[in-house]
C-alpha cells in the first residue's frame, strides 16, 4: 500500500508501510511463533493454523480524529510535533463511508462554530471527532467538547448535520473540560433518538453504546470470533465465562443458536459495554428468550472469578493491552478449568502471562492481523491444561 501522508512525513502512524502486505503477516507469525514457542503442547506445525489476513486499505471502522486548525479552516487527523493540526481526510487504512463524511463534519464544525482547541494555548472547544461505521454503513458521531456550550452549538445545528450526514445514526457530544491528553471524559450526551450503533460482526450483530470498545477492522473481529465459538463447540461446555467481554462479541458467539443449552456469562468493568451485549443480546434472542443462560456483568474480572466459588467449563479472556496480570494468571493457574481460550492484543504480555501459567499449554493458535501497516497483532490461543 502507498500513502501519501508517509510519503511526505507528515504522518508515521503505519510504521509498515510500503512493506508488502504478504511480508508484514510473515514477520508477524514469525515473531508471535518465537514468543510462544516455550509454552506449545505439540510441534509448531500442529499448533498454528493459518493466519487470518485483512485487506490492506479502507479495514479501519473507527476513525479517532484529533481536530486542529481554525474554526474556518479546520484539520481532522493527528498533531505534528508542535502540536499543530495535520489533517488526514485522505487516510488510506479508513474505511471508504468514514472518509466520505469528513468534508461534510468539517463544515459543520465551521457552520457550528466550534473553535479547535489549541493544546499549546490550552483554550479551544473542539477536541476530537470519534467516527465509528456500523451494519449497512451507519455511523456514530461522537463530538468531544470541552464546555456545555459546545454541547449547545452541536444540538442547535443537529439538523444541518443530519441532512449532509444521512448515514449517521446516533450523534453525541462528550464532555472534557480538563486540560489533559485523555480521549473522552466521563459525561455523555446522545442527541439522537438512536442511541446504540448496530454492528454486523461475524455471524452476530452487535451493539454499541458511545463509551463501548469495539474492534477497529470489523471483517477479522468476525473471523476471530467465528474461530473463537469453533474451538467451543468442538470443546463442547455446558458453561463458558467471557472475561474482559466488551460489547458481547465472544459471549454471543460461543451461546449458539436460540434455544441452545449452553449457559454463558459476560464479565467486564465498563457499564456501557455491559449494557451494549444486553441490547445485542436481547436483538439476537429476545427480550424474554435465553436472558438466564445468557448473562452480563459490570464488574472487574479478578474480583468475579475470585469470588467465584466455581469457573465455568470454559473461560475466554480478551484483556487489554497489559495482559492479565499475575493476580488473574495466577488464579486461573490454580483454579481455572481444562481449557481457556486467550485473546492477545499484545503477543508480549501474552508470553508473560504464559509463564505464570505452566500448567496450560498452547494447544492451538492463530495469528489474527486485526492491524495492518503496523507491527500490533492479535493472536487467539486455544490453552489447554497439561
Amino acid at each position: 500500500m502507498q500513502c501519501d501522508y508517509f510519503d511526505a512525513g507528515v504522518c508515521r502512524s503505519c510504521t509498515l508501510m510500503g512493506v508488502p502486505y504478504a511480508a508484514q503477516v510473515a514477520e508477524k507469525q514469525a515473531r508471535v511463533e518465537s514468543l510462544l514457542a516455550p509454552h506449545l503442547a505439540g510441534p509448531t506445525a500442529s499448533v498454528w493454523g493459518p493466519p487470518v489476513a485483512s485487506v490492506e486499505s479502507g479495514f479501519r471502522a473507527k476513525a479517532k480524529m484529533v481536530v486542529g486548525g481554525t474554526v474556518g479552516s479546520p484539520t481532522l487527523g493527528i498533531l505534528d510535533e508542535q502540536r499543530r493540526g495535520v489533517d488526514l481526510r485522505h487516510c488510506g487504512v479508513i474505511a471508504p463511508p468514514i472518509l466520505d463524511a469528513l468534508p461534510a463534519i468539517a463544515t459543520f464544525v465551521t457552520t457550528a462554530q466550534l473553535t479547535p482547541y489549541d493544546v499549546p494555548a490550552r483554550r479551544g472547544e473542539l477536541k476530537n471527532v470519534i467516527i465509528t461505521l456500523g451494519a449497512e454503513d451507519s455511523l456514530m458521531l461522537r463530538f468531544i467538547t470541552r464546555t456545555a456550550g459546545g454541547l449547545a452549538r452541536v444540538r442547535r445545528h443537529l439538523p444541518s448535520l443530519l441532512a449532509a450526514v444521512p448515514a449517521a445514526r446516533v450523534v453525541t457530544v462528550n464532555l472534557l473540560p480538563e486540560h489533559k491528553a485523555v480521549l473522552e471524559g466521563v459525561e455523555e450526551h446522545v442527541l439522537t433518538e438512536a442511541k446504540a450503533l448496530p454492528l454486523l460482526v461475524g455471524d452476530v450483530e452487535l451493539r454499541a453504546l458511545p463509551q463501548s470498545f469495539v474492534q477497529t477492522n470489523t471483517d477479522v473481529a468476525g473471523a476471530l470470533y467465528r474461530q473463537a465459538a469453533a474451538w467451543v463447540d468442538e470443546v463442547a461446555p455446558a458453561s463458558v465465562a467471557d472475561l474482559y467481554c466488551g460489547v458481547g462479541g465472544f459471549a454471543l458467539h460461543a451461546a449458539g443458536a436460540a434455544g441452545a443449552e449452553r449457559h454463558v456469562v459476560g464479565v467486564e468493568v465498563s457499564r456501557d459495554a455491559v449494557a451494549s451485549a444486553e441490547l445485542a443480546r436481547d436483538a439476537r434472542y429476545g427480550r424474554d428468550g435465553d436472558r438466564a443462560r445468557i448473562h452480563f456483568v459490570a464488574d472487574d474480572a479478578l474480583e468475579w472469578a475470585r469470588r467465584e466459588q466455581a469457573l465455568p467449563e470454559l473461560v475466554i479472556v480478551n484483556p487489554p493491552r497489559r495482559g492479565l496480570g499475575q493476580p488473574l494468571a495466577t488464579l486461573l493457574a490454580e483454579r481455572g478449568p481444562e481449557t481457556v481460550i486467550y485473546s492477545s492484543c499484545n503477543p508480549d504480555t501474552l508470553a508473560r502471562d504464559l509463564a505464570a501459567m505452566p500448567d496450560y499449554r498452547v494447544e492451538r493458535a492463530r495469528v489474527v492481523d486485526m492491524f495492518p501497516q503496523t507491527m500490533h497483532v492479535e493472536v487467539l490461543t486455544l490453552l489447554r491444561r497439561a
